[in-house]
């Protein structure tokens, strides 16, 4: 087997048998949905290694004097459990 293909089936293989977890998080922003996003996923990445993906799964406005004072998103964060 040519070592170009051993690497391949090799990295194939650590892709194959890793192991994630979904954890959910809240984050708010004052200024827009992906402002509050990013600021989500960067505190996830202070306390979370491996950190592979995000996606939202709820969002939602904090209305006041009919004016929209803060976004609020609800993030599955998934990241890969180390060995």
């Amino acid at each position: 087997m040519a070592k170009k293909d051993k690497k391949t089936k090799e990295a194939a293989a650590e892709v194959i048998s890793s192991v994630a977890r979904v954890t959910e998080i809240i984050a708010s922003s004052p200024v827009s949905f992906d402002d509050a996003v990013k600021t989500g996923i960067d505190r996830a990445c202070k306390t979370l290694r491996n950190v592979k993906s995000a996606w939202v799964k709820d969002q939602s406005v904090k209305v006041e004097d009919g004016k929209i004072t803060n976004f609020r998103v609800v993030l599955n964060i998934t990241f890969l459990l180390e060995d």
